[in-house]
C-alpha cells in the first residue's frame, strides 16, 4: 500500500488531504489506520452542520512523516521506484508461501506480480 493525501466524500462533504492507504494493483483506497477515528468524528461533525467541503489537514494533529513512517512507499516518490519496489517486495512474499505450500496465496502473489510488470513495462516505455 502506498501513503498518500486525497479527498474522500462522506454523503454530500468533501474532505480534503486525508491520510490514505492506496494498493496500485487493486485500486483499493483506504483512510490511514492511524487517522481512521479522526477522519469519522471530523466527517460526521461536517456533515451535520451542513459543510460541502473541509479540509482534514486544518483539525488533525498528526504529523505526515509519523502516519506514513510505517508505508513502504509514498505516491511522491518516482513511479518506477515504486513498482520496482512493490515487485521486489512481492517476490520476497512469494518465496514464503512457496514455502508455506499456500498456493491460494501463491497464486495472488502471482497475480499481483504480472500487473506490477505490466506497470513496470508501461513506465520503462515512457522514460526511453
Amino acid at each position: 500500500m502506498l501513503g498518500t493525501k486525497g479527498t474522500l466524500k462522506h454523503y454530500r462533504t468533501q474532505v480534503h488531504n486525508v491520510p490514505l492507504l492506496f494498493c496500485p494493483v487493486c485500486h483499493r483506497v483506504e483512510v490511514h489506520y492511524k487517522v481512521e477515528n479522526e477522519y469519522e468524528v471530523l466527517a460526521e461533525y461536517a456533515h451535520s452542520d451542513g459543510l460541502s467541503e473541509i479540509d482534514f489537514q486544518d483539525f488533525s494533529m498528526e504529523d505526515e512523516d509519523e502516519i506514513f513512517g510505517n508505508c513502504v512507499n509514498r505516491e511522491d516518490e518516482d513511479p518506477l521506484d515504486i513498482v520496482q519496489n512493490q515487485i521486489d517486495l512481492s517476490l520476497d512474499l512469494l518465496s514464503v508461501a512457496v514455502q508455506l505450500n499456500d498456493t491460494e496465496w501463491e497464486a495472488e502473489l502471482k497475480r499481483r506480480l504480472a500487473v506490477m510488470s505490466r506497470r513496470r513495462m508501461k513506465l520503462l516505455q515512457k522514460h526511453s
